[in-house]
């Protein structure tokens, strides 16, 4: 009897700083049927001996990673460190930090949050073609991607400490992922991105659900002495710039949609996160000097900022 051969055809997609992802398809070649006369006289030691049927392929889901797991050495150090450097960015990297903010004000739980940008997963995807740029990027031009636009700061050095630590964490966090592999979780959940906002709806939302961490103009609330966010800036001179994902309506209204407000993931609406995704990022921030250069292919999404 012909062996059976399975194969297995993994998809994922990357960060949008950030989109929902797509669901992984999994196809199985048929297996080459016996001829039935065969199957009616053969003895039952060899009918036996017939190949189970596979099982069903497990689905990988993010889930927190437990930070206490880091090994011990010098792969430990620079893991730990490079967790350091994510939770506490603005005073790791003050020069190239242009707000208060760090990289899991967005990237919520360590960066392993399902649905909140997680990076679980994220660095075997690279290099990666984006749509954004218009071309193959590598996984360090997207981290500086976050930190020219989401820090509204400066790009760090490719071969820089912080640089490799980032990307050794981030590593670190998808060691249970087979490469290529897109998890349930990665991104954002999905949005319709078919609605219409209603800003006037989405400053009642605002005003209702969203001030008492981030202030009435979105300022955000600093720990004593500046030394960061106890709930980050959403706008304002502190708060990401207008090239950043979360400057997008239906970007922010996905991340919103599954995390906000905080405790409370799902409460809202598609609607009702469009609306004040749509406010919160068309209130004052900085501007990002080099967003006439995305979607160099003519392809930017609808919700683009100009």
């Amino acid at each position: 009897m012909r062996n059976l051969t399975l194969f297995l055809l993994i998809s994922g997609i990357g960060l949008t700083a950030c989109s929902p992802n797509n669901t992984s398809q999994t196809e199985q070649a048929k297996p080459i049927e016996p001829a039935a006369s065969a199957v009616a006289t053969a003895p039952e030691a060899v009918k036996a001996s017939a190949p189970a049927a596979p099982a069903k392929t497990e689905t990988i889901k993010v889930t927190l990673v437990d930070v206490k797991t880091i090994p011990e050495g010098a792969e430990g150090d620079a893991i730990r460190d490079g967790l350091d450097i994510a939770t506490r960015t603005a005073l790791r990297v003050p020069d190239h930090v242009g707000n208060h903010l760090n990289c899991t004000s967005c990237h919520l739980g360590n960066g392993s949050t399902p649905y909140a940008a997680p990076w679980n997963g994220v660095p075997a995807l690279f290099p990666l073609y984006r749509a954004r740029s218009g071309k193959v990027d590598t996984i360090e031009e997207r981290i500086n991607g976050c930190f020219m636009r989401s820090m509204n700061g400066k790009p760090l050095a490719d071969d820089s400490t912080e640089m490799r630590n980032l990307i050794a964490y981030m590593t670190w966090l998808s060691k249970d992922i087979p490469p290529g592999h897109s998890p349930e979780g990665r991104g954002f959940v999905e949005i319709d991105k078919n609605l219409v906002p209603n800003r006037v709806n989405g400053k009642a939302i605002f005003e209702q659900k969203c001030v008492v961490c981030h202030g009435e103009q979105g300022e955000g609330m600093l720990q004593p002495g500046n030394s960061g966010y106890i709930y980050p800036a959403v706008a304002g001179k502190n708060s990401f710039n207008d090239g950043a994902g979360m400057a997008r309506t239906y970007t922010a209204a996905a991340f919103i949609k599954g995390n906000m407000p905080f405790g409370q993931p799902n409460s809202l609406t598609d609607q009702e996160a469009v609306d004040v995704a749509d406010f919160m990022s068309h209130m004052d921030r900085p501007v990002f000097a080099h967003k006439h250069k995305d979607w160099p292919k003519g392809d930017a999404p609808k919700d683009v900022r100009r």
